[in-house]
């Protein structure tokens, strides 16, 4: 399975022209998590998840790849 999480979490750094040091100090982790995140290296825990989609307004369901753009669910 992809890591969808990886990639969600790069195009919403991209579209807002927001850096992973930028994320990293308004979450409260470090540049290098964000990072290992973004490149899917190592998976946030479920706090950091939250407090992602907080920062980007988006569902957690979106970042983890459950719901598409729109908020339609994809449950297989």
């Amino acid at each position: 399975m992809k890591n969808l999480f990886s990639l969600r979490l790069s195009e919403l750094l991209k579209e807002g022209g927001i850096s992973k040091r930028t994320l990293a100090g308004a979450i409260g982790v470090s540049a290098m998590s964000v990072s290992d995140w973004s490149n899917g290296n190592v998976q946030p825990t479920a706090e950091n998840i939250y407090l992602i989609a907080e920062y980007f307004r988006v569902s957690a369901d979106y970042l983890l790849g459950l719901e598409d753009e729109s908020g339609a669910k994809r449950y297989r």
